[in-house]
Order: C-alpha cells, then sequence, then structure tokens
C-alpha cells in the first residue's frame, strides 16, 4: 500500500509553548521572532536577486519556532561573516540577530523541545 507524504512543516508550530518562547525570545518574542525571518529573508535574497521574492522567503521562515530561524542565520552552530551585499540597516540587523541566534541555540539544548528545537 502507497502512502501519501506528508510535508512535517505543518505538524511544527511558529511559537513554542511557555515557558520555552519566553525563554528564547526574551521580552518580546514576537520582535524575535520578526527580526530573524527578516534576516533570514535578507541573506538569502540579495539585491542582485533571487527566484523567490523576499516575502515568501520571509513567509517561510516566520512560519518556523526561534531555533529552527536561529540555524537559518547560523552557519553549522557558528557565527557567519557579514554577507558584502549588506550594508547599512541591514547589516546592523545581521549583526543583532547573530548574538540572539547563538543565544537561543545555546539556551535551547538544554530544552526538550523534540522537532521544534
Amino acid at each position: 500500500m502507497l502512502h501519501a507524504r506528508v510535508n512535517a512543516a505543518k505538524f511544527i508550530g511558529a511559537t513554542l509553548p511557555e515557558p520555552y518562547e519566553t525563554q528564547l525570545g526574551g521580552e518580546n518574542p514576537k520582535a524575535t521572532h520578526h527580526l530573524l525571518a527578516t534576516v533570514h529573508a535578507d541573506l538569502v535574497c540579495p539585491p542582485s536577486g533571487h527566484s523567490v521574492s523576499w516575502q515568501d522567503c520571509y513567509d517561510g521562515a516566520q512560519e518556523r519556532p526561534l531555533p529552527h530561524k536561529a540555524s537559518f542565520i547560523l552557519d553549522n552552530g557558528r557565527p557567519r561573516p557579514v554577507p558584502a551585499y549588506l550594508a547599512g540597516a541591514a547589516a546592523r540587523r545581521f549583526l543583532t540577530a547573530t548574538r540572539i541566534a547563538l543565544r537561543i541555540q545555546q539556551v535551547a539544548r538544554s530544552m526538550p523541545l523534540g522537532n521544534q528545537g
């Protein structure tokens, strides 16, 4: 009997249950979600163009929990250099998001998050 493929993303919520969401997201978890999704979209959609729109990249990241968003910003758990195409406010956002992503990954390691971590 054949089984249809199921996209696991629909079973992973964007927000974690408390107290994890607040522990990972800080004082304003919604702002943290927004920052990480914005930086992810900035990274994958350089000014030279990309086959997927910036908004679609943002929306795709926004659907993920904070530990997943953090992994989008980091390079195998390590900070990456600021890409040359990010300047000004986008570069500052990237540096801020990198610091937050490192903290999220470190804190999330000790949490029982299952597929959301």
